[in-house]
């Protein structure tokens, strides 16, 4: 195998690990790249549960093989079947003891973040997200705690007094919270962003920013415009942007009949994502629904994992 190493970043590295990686191991940062697990989780994994043990150069350099990949692999199965971190262990090493009472940390964790909404409490909402965050691959992160926290805050605020001040609470620190993520992760970032756009009249929508924040997980950068834009404007974005791709997000009913002068003029792919996408479902998906280069996706995850099966991100 190759080293995952060009020359220049490799100059500088111990002759231990670059003959380790000419032998086929792998550094940590290509180990993320590979399972989309980054490395501080990876080595938030070792530390804390032993889940991974790699290998390590005399000068302390963390190498992985083959096996612990595929390991990694088989841990994000146990996860996104719903299992806590601290219980992984047991089932890689005795996976008969599985059954589906195993308790799991989820729900506790959505509890926790449930009652600091409730109570206002900015410090440990975001402690616990950030814990959480230390320990979970974003996907993980959004199918078995945020989205379902924010489907179960949906429910609370129906008809229930204080709903608007919690909502405003929650939805406030959620845009700052990933919007300082993704801030981030674009300074690192120097290809052409996906531009996502809130394509409902509401002020926020909060899964359009789990949205941006899986895809700029991905090493995409991504530009999130908070309100929607005409069709000659959208088209002088993408085109001042040279953005890769248009995702236009919405949890209501929008106005179908504008959709091909918005987006018609626009030679990038193109994603409506969101509820709107079942709302809508039967007009979208008829063949007289003409838009090219037009796919669907109904939720974050989806979105995610369509900009990736179509080499976006």
């Amino acid at each position: 195998m190759k080293s995952p190493l060009d020359t220049s970043a490799s100059e500088d590295l111990g002759a231990d690990f670059k003959k380790a990686l000419d032998e086929g191991w792998l550094p940590i940062r290509e180990v993320a790249r590979q399972t989309g697990v980054n490395a501080v989780t990876l080595r938030a994994w070792e530390r804390r549960y032993g889940l991974i043990v790699p290998q390590r150069t005399p000068k302390g350099h963390r190498l992985f093989s083959a096996e612990h990949v595929q390991r990694i692999l088989t841990i994000l199965t146990w996860l996104n079947r719903g299992v806590a971190v601290s219980q992984v262990k047991q089932l890689l090493d005795t996976p008969q003891v599985f059954t589906e009472s195993v308790e799991n940390d989820w729900q506790v964790l959505r509890h926790t973040l449930l009652q600091a909404v409730t109570q206002l409490n900015e410090r440990t909402v975001d402690d616990t997200v950030n814990q959480a965050m230390a320990l979970y691959p974003p996907r993980t992160l959004c199918a078995q705690l945020l989205m379902p926290l924010l489907a179960e805050l949906e429910q609370r605020w129906q008809g229930q007094f204080g709903a608007q001040m919690e909502r405003v609470f929650f939805y406030s620190w959620l845009r700052s919270k990933f919007g300082a993520r993704i801030y981030h992760n674009n300074r690192q970032l120097r290809t052409a962003p996906l531009l996502l756009i809130n394509q409902s009249d509401l002020p926020l929508e909060p899964h359009l920013w789990l949205t941006a924040w899986l895809i700029s997980s991905a090493d995409c950068p991504v530009e999130v415009f908070d309100w929607p834009l005409p069709a000659g404007e959208l088209a002088l974005a993408v085109d001042h942007l040279q953005a890769r791709g248009v995702l236009l997000y919405s949890s209501k009913a929008i106005t179908l009949s504008q959709l091909p002068k918005l987006l018609n003029g626009i030679s990038c792919p193109k994603m409506i994502a969101g509820p709107t996408v079942c709302i809508h479902h039967a007009e979208l998906s008829t063949r007289t629904f003409k838009i090219t280069d037009l796919f669907l996706a109904e939720d974050p995850l989806a979105a995610h994992q369509g900009l990736v099966q179509r080499g976006l991100i």
